[in-house]
Formats: structure tokens, sequence, C-alpha cells
């Protein structure tokens, strides 16, 4: 399922809802047919897995980076970040898997600092994985290595997709389009393309994005 629409439409805040980051004033969330809010948090928490748009890294090596104190054997690790399109990369870091990152230690771009999400996510694998804006730091290469990632961490699992560029989700079984914090319209991209106003304009302005030039050459 994915969640598209403007931005402060509530994309987000949907998805901090389901880790319970608040509670709901009405309706109710369930995940297996149980109210969220009668589990423990820590049982919740071992069935989602988050990828936020901000990701963050600890002034640690790659490899504890990655396995975030699970008991997890060191291939496992090296699996995951095959995985997740980033092991080859940290091959190339100074002391490979032992590499420090963080402030005082080596830089990763967003799209490299996603990656290593991705693969803390693969490792976890939570039955219920949240993508918020996965790609939205990634150049154009970076992008199709977390697209290629994503494809390994989302099989058989429930997965809700905050998206703003709209040809990410186009495949999803389920598009919500929200407005200012209510639901404007849910089908499929092609059921939304063809009746639902906002979704259209959305997709109309990616499109004629894609379109422009990269530059302007005059003679």
């Amino acid at each position: 399922m994915a969640l598209v629409g403007p931005s402060g439409a509530g994309k987000t805040t949907v998805a901090q809802l389901l880790g319970r980051f608040w509670d709901v004033r009405r309706g109710v969330i369930r995940i297996g047919g149980h109210d969220i809010r009668d589990l423990e948090l820590e049982s919740l928490m071992e069935q989602i897995a988050f990828v936020f748009q901000e990701t963050f890294v600890l002034h640690d090596t790659v490899y504890e980076n990655i396995r975030m104190g699970q008991s997890v054997s060191r291939e496992a690790v090296l699996e995951a970040a095959k995985a997740a399109q980033i092991h080859d990369f940290i091959l190339s870091l100074p002391q490979g898997y032992d590499t420090v990152l963080g402030e005082q230690g080596t830089k990763l771009s967003g799209g490299q600092k996603q990656r290593i999400a991705i693969a803390r996510t693969l490792l976890k694998d939570a039955p219920v994985v949240v993508l918020d804006e996965a790609t939205s730091y990634a150049d154009i290469e970076n992008e199709g290595k977390i697209q290629a990632a994503l494809t390994a961490l989302l099989r058989k699992k429930t997965v809700l997709v905050i998206a703003h560029r709209l040809y990410t989700i186009q495949h999803a079984d389920r598009i919500i389009v929200l407005d200012n914090g209510r639901v404007a319209g849910q089908g499929t991209h092609q059921e939304l393309l063809a009746g639902q106003p906002l979704y259209q304009h959305l997709w109309r302005l990616q499109s004629a994005e894609a379109d422009k030039p990269l530059m302007e050459v005059r003679t």
C-alpha cells in the first residue's frame, strides 16, 4: 500500500501512528487482527521496521551500524548488505566493515545512508515494513540501487510506502491519496489517473518536470 499527497497532507503522520509515536483518537489500527494499543510496545516494534527519510548513522563501525545490537552472525550482516546493494561500497572503505562512521568518521551520502538503513531492516526481517520517502536523497545511480535493495526487502511483507515520486509506486496494489489530513481517494494507479483530480494533478506536475531538458543550450 502506498500513501501519496502534497507536502503536509499527513503521510508521515500515518506512519508514525502505526508505530504508536502517537495513538489514534478515533478508529483502530490493527496488525494481525489485534488493536496495536493492546500490544506491548516492544512486541509491536518487533513486528514493524521503518526506513525513514532522515536516516541516522551511529559513530561506530559499518558492521555495528547494520547489526544494531542484534544477535546475528557476521555472515548474516554481510548478506543483508549485499541484498541492500551496499556491500561493494563498504569493501571500498579504508577498513571495510570495520570503518568507523559518524561525525568523526567516514561520511556517507544520503543514498548510502538509506542503503545502510535497508540492510538493517533486512536483518531485522519484520513482517511489516514502513518506507518513508526511501529514495528521497538518491541520485539516479543510487536510486536504481535502492530500488533493487527494496525489491529484496519487500518480498512477502506487508508494506506501507510513503512516496513523493509517483512513478516509484505506480505498481502498488493500493494507493491512498491524502489531502490536508483526509483521504481524498484510493485505488490503483490507473484507477486514480482515471478519476481522482488531486492524483491526476500530481502526476501531471511530475511528468512535466521529468520532461524538462537538463539545460537550455543557446547558439
